[in-house]
């Protein structure tokens, strides 16, 4: 009983720290949307990744692993995850000024069904026709949104570029995740986020020809403050799977949905159309379903092994 009570404790703290890094993200993505128009996009990139340094270079002297929380026996591999995932963070920064914040979360959402289908192209991972159907359920709500989207007025086709982009940024995340699947049985959290931060650092210190600006003082204490929201999240978020696996907590990533209509509606005056709130339903419902087969799935194959090794 009182094993089982550890558990449900540890899923309980599992849970209630996913949430709260998928909080801390969502925030960090209305800050970047109410600076938008202030700062150019790898500026902003610049400032969410210089200042979620700190964060993990004092996680890390309070956790004793100062020395040895950053080894790495793989620096290519991440430097191709830096590169993948500063363009989808990059595209996703630039999409935010464009579109309103639930649709851009809603796009995000496309990950999980992006990582399905690059799995099995380049992985080699079984997908089945269940699968198979959940992803093209969460591209069929891609399309509803897509054509909410849709103009061909030329002062709003921006939008419908944006949607684009956002799915280029999806794909990016995807490939970044694939990368982090090779790398975590050698290397630690807290070594993958901070190279990832680091090279994201570096790559955006690219754009400076660009146009970068000086920011008013009000504008820059908020991305210094997006910067470290970000790197509370990602430790939250790497905590949360500590005390729960990932196929529990994975589900409460769709929480940024409603709070990506709340904080949109209260911060930005926006209401998300019905042809986006269709579309988003049918993306977090594949999500979900599919999270949940794997689990259901992961589940019964532990049953059959240990059957099979009695």
């Amino acid at each position: 009983m009182g094993s089982w009570a550890a558990i449900m404790t540890d899923t309980i703290k599992g849970i209630s720290l996913k949430i709260l890094a998928v909080s801390l993200f969502t925030v960090l993505m209305s800050i970047i949307k109410a600076t938008a128009d202030e700062v150019p996009t790898g500026e902003a990139v610049f400032f969410r990744s210089v200042f979620t340094l700190p964060v993990l270079f004092a996680f890390l002297w309070w956790s004793g692993n100062l020395s040895t929380g950053l080894k790495t026996e793989r620096p290519i591999g991440h430097v191709l995850r830096g590169l993948a995932g500063s363009t989808s963070m990059g595209l996703r920064f630039f999409c935010l000024g464009i579109l309103a914040f639930p649709d851009v979360t809603a796009l995000s959402f496309t990950t999980p069904l992006v990582l399905t289908v690059f799995a099995a192209l380049f992985l080699g991972e079984t997908v089945g026709k269940f699968r198979i159907s959940m992803v093209c359920l969460g591209f069929a709500g891609v399309l509803i949104i897509l054509w909410d989207q849709l103009s061909f007025d030329t002062s709003e086709r921006m939008k419908t570029i944006a949607v684009g982009l956002m799915l280029v940024s999806a794909s990016m995340a995807a490939l970044a995740q694939m990368f982090v699947r090779k790398m975590v049985a050698t290397e630690s959290s807290t070594a993958i986020v901070f190279y990832f931060m680091l090279t994201t650092s570096v790559l955006s210190l690219l754009t400076l020809p660009f146009g970068w600006v000086v920011p008013p003082l009000e504008t820059t204490l908020l991305l210094i403050l997006g910067g470290i929201i970000g790197g509370v999240g990602q430790l939250c978020l790497t905590q949360s799977y500590r005390f729960a696996p990932a196929s529990v907590v994975a589900p409460f990533d769709y929480t940024a949905m409603l709070l990506a209509i709340g904080i949109g509606y209260a911060w930005f005056n926006e209401v998300p159309t019905l042809g986006v709130i269709s579309g988003a339903a049918l993306i977090v419902l594949a999500g979900v379903v599919i999270v949940l087969r794997e689990r259901h799935l992961g589940i019964k194959l532990a049953a059959e092994r240990q059957v099979r090794f009695k």
